[in-house]
């Protein structure tokens, strides 16, 4: 590629890097693979920053990473540097999981281009840990395993390899247990650690990425955990992470160190001759100092590090703007680098691959790649739902115990309701509690994709499943069980303990309205939801809309003397569907007159001038402007289906093009 004019290449290749054994090469060691040469050239990246409010921000360009090159080899290639000095950044650029706008530069893999599903076939360990679990160590890499490994390869063959990943992260002792959530106690961290590297295994890929592995974890674990992975790299594994500080005994396992500040690269080369590099410039380390704290004292500027030349001393003098200080600093310990022999060498070597590679082509990064069919994924992840469900019960048993509650305490408050005034009154305001009461326990809906939204992204970005797959599991697993049967609980407790009309066919519809009215405001939960990454905000979406649809409900105010310019506001409240489709079953055909004392006879006229109220059900719903069809019962329930359908394909397209790269 000619100088001057760098360009991501990424593009489907012929290297045997993707992790998917044929069957031939079926229950591989970990060693069996050997680990690839990665090598990225002249890379930038910049990112468009907003600064100040509302009207007055401002749109500014971020420099991230400025002309980084670099090989890792097989082995434990570590890149370190202090908060913001894009070494995440870097990580999830060489993994082809950053977002493209704003980058530049080539990555290779043994001198060809990255395969535009990358991201799908190398193994990736995110920061946060994101195994499900309620489920345990062996059916959290089994979901791996049978989403990730093809359908070629024999359940047997997934399970010997599930058996041997146990086996070889030293998990045997927990495999049956689980992993443990913010309810229940599960395994320890280092296993929890251990369990979502294990998820990555599943493949066997030639190159493992991991952000920040020790994050989390006690000085013990977290040197444990790097153990095995240089372990996994003396077997010929390709592994990358980034690091913030370790102690030494972690530093002397590197065999390769990346160090970076403000994003340019101040040493890369062996780890063990880095501390011989800073003393070549002029930095030498005190005696049992920690190598990693010292590099780190020197980008900071506060280094207690022995001055060996007046360039030195310059550099450790400290400005008044600290900011720009320690980018001046980098700037002078990049410049440094950049004469040093560890980069001239780096540099040819990258030229030479350069040339061999003279094929351009155009970036592709959001490829994703599935190694099993729609079905076989939808068995799979819906199994997990439910098994996460089951698992993890003290929502849901909350909730029927809260319906169960409410509807003994709403059929107390309404017991035998008679055919009078007050039956009318008291026959509305339980139908208004019913509806509202459906909207409001719908709003736990929100927390179906926030909760779990760093594990989503992660898995769909792997090649776990398509977002179709993701989207009807959840819907499977909260729609039927969680929001249906409450409905029919409360539906049940109440309708006999208050007495309404004593038929199956009103009894059944009742129970479908509630459940019309639960879905279609689920369905608006997950439309707000989808996307957003704090609960609390989408909560007090859904409460304000939720309040605005009860005033349109029909009961707070009379719907016929809203002012026109405001009335076309009923069309959008769940409520008033609701509501509507109950007063239409539960009032048309009813006499409230009948019941009148026989010796205080007076007409119909006057009976409903002095009351107030109405003589029969049909005469109140039609001063509220209610059709008493038998069309308008169920076009209340059409409408509710298609408020249903616009706001689950709302939440698809939310969930589809929420923004998946960092």
């Amino acid at each position: 590629m000619a100088e001057g004019q760098p360009h991501l290449s990424i593009q489907m290749s012929d290297f045997n890097t993707n992790g998917i054994h044929s069957r031939e090469q079926s229950s591989p060691d970990l060693a069996s693979r050997e680990g690839s040469i990665l090598t990225f050239h002249n890379i930038c990246y910049h990112v468009k920053m907003k600064t100040g409010f509302l009207c007055c921000q401002k749109t500014a360009d971020k420099e991230v990473l400025r002309d980084v090159n670099g090989i890792m080899r097989p082995g434990l290639n570590a890149i370190l540097g202090p908060t913001g000095s894009g070494k995440s950044s870097l990580l999830d650029i060489l993994a082809a999981r950053k977002d493209p706008h704003g980058l530049c530069g080539n990555v290779l893999i043994n001198g060809a281009p990255q395969p535009a599903n990358f991201k799908c076939t190398s193994g990736y360990v995110v920061q946060d840990d994101v195994v499900m679990g309620t489920l345990t160590v062996r059916e959290n890499l089994k979901f791996s395993a049978a989403l990730r490994l093809p359908k070629s390869v024999k359940e047997q063959e997934k399970n010997e390899r599930v058996n041997q990943i146990i086996s070889e992260l030293g998990l045997s002792k927990v495999a049956d247990s689980k992993v443990g959530t913010q309810f229940t106690r599960g395994v320890s961290g280092g296993e929890r650690k251990r369990t979502n590297i294990g998820m990555e295994l599943i493949t066997n890929p030639a190159i493992l990425f991991l952000d920040e592995p020790t994050t989390g974890l006690d000085a013990s674990t977290a040197n444990a955990v790097l153990l095995l992975l240089k372990r996994m790299a003396k077997q010929g594994k390709t592994i990358i992470f980034s690091i913030h500080q370790p102690r030494y005994s972690i530093f002397r396992l590197f065999d390769s160190l990346t160090l970076l500040a403000a994003g340019r690269v101040l040493y890369h080369g062996p780890a063990q001759h880095t501390i011989e590099y800073f003393q070549s410039i002029g930095y030498e380390c005190e005696p049992y100092n920690n190598p990693a704290d010292f590099f780190l004292d020197i980008i900071n500027g506060d280094s207690t590090a022995v001055a060996m030349s007046k360039t030195n001393e310059t550099n450790t003098e400290r400005t008044e703007e600290c900011t720009e200080y320690d980018k001046t600093l980098a700037e002078k310990l990049a410049e440094k680098y950049s004469h040093s022999a560890y980069y001239q060498e780096t540099k040819a070597i990258l030229e030479n691959i350069s040339l061999g590679n003279k094929k351009k082509t155009k970036a592709v990064f959001r490829q994703i790649t599935y190694a099993n069919s729609f079905l076989h994924q939808l068995k799979w992840v819906s199994k997990r739902t439910f098994k996460n469900l089951v698992g993890n019960p003290q929502a849901s048993i909350a909730q029927l115990c809260v319906t169960a509650f409410l509807g003994l305490v709403v059929g107390a408050l309404f017991f035998g309701l008679k055919e009078d005034s007050a039956g009318l009154q008291n026959r509305v305001g339980a139908m208004f509690f019913l509806t509202t009461n459906q909207c409001f326990s719908s709003i736990s809906a929100i927390e179906l994709f926030v909760v779990e939204k760093k594990i989503f992204i992660h898995e769909y970005i792997s090649g776990y499943y398509r977002t179709s797959v993701y989207f009807i599991a959840k819907l499977m697993a909260d729609l039927i069980p969680v929001r249906t049967i409450p409905s029919i609980i409360f539906t049940c407790i109440i309708y006999f303990m208050l007495g309404l009309k004593p038929t199956v066919e009103a009894f059944f519809t009742m129970m479908f309205t509630l459940m019309m009215v639960s879905y279609t405001a689920t369905s608006m939960a997950l439309a707000i939801a989808a996307g957003q990454s704090v609960v609390a905000v989408a909560n007090l979406l859904m409460t304000i809309t939720f309040v605005f649809m009860i005033i349109f409900s029909g009961l707070l105010v009379n719907l016929t003397s809203v002012m026109s310019w405001l009335s076309w506001l009923k069309y959008f409240s769940i409520p008033r569907y609701g509501m509507e489709a109950l007063q239409i079953n539960e009032l048309s055909g009813l006499n409230f007159c009948s019941n009148r004392n026989n010796t205080n006879l007076i007409s119909k006229e006057n009976y409903q001038q002095i009351s107030g109220l109405w003589c029969t059900g049909d005469e109140y719903l039609k001063s509220q402007g209610i059709d008493t069809s038998s069309w308008g019962l169920w076009q209340n329930h059409l409408a509710l289906a298609c408020m249903t359908v616009i706001f689950l394909t709302i939440a698809y397209l939310k969930l589809h093009f929420m923004k998946k790269f960092s």
